[in-house]
């Protein structure tokens, strides 16, 4: 199983942008989607972003579209989410996670089988 390790969260204000890094180990995610969620106190996890394994399909919660960007670099084995115009509500535990059935695309957070720890993102009004 592939482990997946989250970094990049703090704290910033309304307006401001945030970069979050999740790196992988263990084995190759280049044939594998991936993607982002977030989780809020008394919520369930929701679906933030997703890229398909060769990162030609990209799929965007309708909440972060045009403000929010998904990559990866697998060659670097790495995933990233570049956050511009952070709003207050977007205040949550980010988790990246990986579908390790390869070559599928879906962005179901039980479609995703491995998950990192989670890095907390905190905008202020």
């Amino acid at each position: 199983q592939v482990q997946l390790v989250e970094s990049g969260g703090g704290l910033v204000q309304a307006g401001g942008s945030l970069r979050l890094s999740c790196a992988a180990s263990g084995r190759s995610i280049s044939a594998y989607s991936m993607g982002w969620f977030r989780q809020s106190p008394g919520k369930e996890r929701e679906f933030v972003a997703a890229i398909r394994w060769n990162g030609v399909i990209t799929a965007y919660a309708d909440s972060v579209k045009g403000r929010f960007t998904i990559s990866r670099d697998n060659a670097k084995n790495t995933m990233f989410l570049q956050m511009n115009s952070l709003k207050p509500d977007d205040t949550a535990v980010y988790y990246c996670g990986a579908d390790s059935t390869p070559f599928q695309w879906r962005t179901r957070p039980d479609n995703f089988d491995s998950w990192g720890q989670g890095t907390q993102v905190t905008v202020s009004s």
